[in-house]
């Protein structure tokens, strides 16, 4: 069979599939495994850690049905939720510049720094930090590889520091503890401890993962890395790129064939095994590693806001094995903070962007989806400026805030998810109906908590 538009290419190894899930996986780190879920755990203890668990595994349902889409047409779901209605562009614009646009990791990044050379400003760090990231964003062949490189180059390097600094530390009480947590068994109590701050756990749980529109933007990484029929799209050329790619918005799905429907079954099977190891498997151990070293160090201790439980862990793990283990505890942190802000600013902006152009192209205008996004990358850096300049740096503040309103906007995001692959896609490339069910159950599960945060 011939690799045309009207044909699904025959999918590579797993080996060679792996790549698109660390960029996921690296804006969680930062947010949910490192800040949020540590916070609770060393707060409350870890009997929440059964929301993790579910956390996660309601956006690793999330993304694999928008791979599902991406798979199937090879656009982004956001062209495909524009076949909807025309106003899901504008809800998508909104829905992700707002809360995303807070800059609370290059914040947090900035105090880190700041802990270690106090004559430097915390504000021009954060400052520094935000540019930086923007200028990473703007230099390399295509911006999907320098994101992956740069994600995978983390990852690798300060997850499994971090694993060890828990294996050492941790004994064997406390991984009792961890296990009864993941089974919704706190000291005393089951699923939520008393005077559990619903907002803490909200956000936790948003950040279980990506969190908010982000995590549809798996739909980007499997086109861009020339998954399904996505091979047939275009990338993204970094703004200083020599080579400026033509991108299309809109795709075709494959003919109705038997050696196409083979070819899909192993095209969807592939992805679930990629997307699970790397995202749903990766990630759930690092929430439960990272908030058990939090237990272990400084369970029952934290005072104060902010990332004051961060400092007094990096100071324990000092004290109980050697002083330059604090400080290496600190810059691991920095860099996963700082990667988080990089993939932040990049996915979010190829939200924006894309949806804005698809606004204009309602009203018969065309625009170069490269300019869109770098207008989107550098806008949100200089409203994170303002934001600094207005007073608003503490970073735990920050990323609560923009976990919530994630929270409603991945409520949303679940909702119209069941829709486009309900309505868009051929009957035999449908979600089963527990997939549909979970979708459906994920949305009233934050719908309920929200009315709870709101209303009390």
């Amino acid at each position: 069979m011939s690799t045309t538009p009207n044909n699904l290419p025959p999918p590579p190894s797993l080996k060679q599939t792996l790549g698109p899930s660390f960029i996921l996986l690296g804006l969680a780190l930062g947010s949910g495994e490192l800040i949020l879920w540590p916070y609770l755990a060393a707060t409350y203890g870890l009997g929440l850690l059964w929301g993790a668990v579910l956390g996660i595994s309601f956006q690793y349902i999330l993304n694999t049905e928008a791979m599902r889409y991406t798979l199937a047409w090879g656009e982004s779901v956001f062209v495909g939720f524009s076949k909807i209605s025309r106003f899901l562009p504008l809800w998508f614009v909104l829905s992700t510049f707002i809360p995303w646009s807070l800059p609370g990791f290059s914040s947090a990044t900035g105090a880190i720094l700041h802990s270690f050379f106090p004559f430097l400003p915390e504000k021009v760090l954060a400052i520094g930090f935000l540019v930086l990231a923007g200028i990473i964003l703007s230099v390399g062949s295509t911006l999907y590889q320098t994101v992956e490189r740069f994600q995978k180059t983390i990852i690798i390097v300060g997850l499994p520091l971090l694993f060890g600094i828990t294996l050492l530390l941790a004994k064997a009480h406390d991984w009792q503890a961890t296990f009864s947590g993941l089974l919704a068994q706190g000291d005393g109590w089951m699923f939520f401890p008393p005077g559990v701050a619903i907002a803490s756990f909200l956000s936790a749980f948003a950040y279980a993962g990506a969190g908010g529109n982000l995590n549809l933007a798996q739909s980007y990484y499997i086109k861009e890395k020339g998954f399904g029929m996505g091979r047939y799209m275009g990338k993204i050329s970094a703004l200083f790129s020599t080579q400026q790619n033509t991108v299309k918005l809109a795709g075709q799905t494959f003919d109705d064939t038997p050696t196409n429907h083979a070819l899909w079954k192993k095209w969807w099977s592939l992805v679930n095994k990629e997307h699970f190891l790397i995202f749903w498997a990766l990630g759930l151990l690092s929430i439960v590693v990272l908030s058990t070293l939090a237990y272990t160090t400084v369970f029952g201790q934290v005072q104060g806001q902010g990332l004051a439980f961060l400092f007094l862990q990096a100071k324990t793990i000092g004290q109980e094995t050697f002083p330059l283990m604090r400080v290496v505890f600190l810059l691991i942190s920095g860099l996963m903070l700082f990667a988080t802000q990089v993939g932040v600013l990049e996915s979010s902006s190829r939200i924006i962007s894309e949806n804005l152009l698809l606004i204009f192209k309602q009203k018969g205008k065309n625009y170069s989806l490269t300019r869109f996004f770098y207008y989107a990358l550098w806008g949100q850096i200089g409203l994170g400026f303002i934001t600094y300049l207005l007073g608003f740096r503490e970073p735990k503040l920050l990323i609560t805030t923009a976990a919530i309103l994630n929270a409603a906007a991945m409520m949303v995001s679940f909702i119209l998810m069941y829709l486009l692959n309900k309505k868009h896609l051929a009957k035999a490339l449908r979600p089963k109906l527990w997939r549909q069910a979970i979708l459906w159950l994920a949305a009233l599960f934050f719908a309920y908590f929200l009315i709870k945060l709101i209303f009390g």
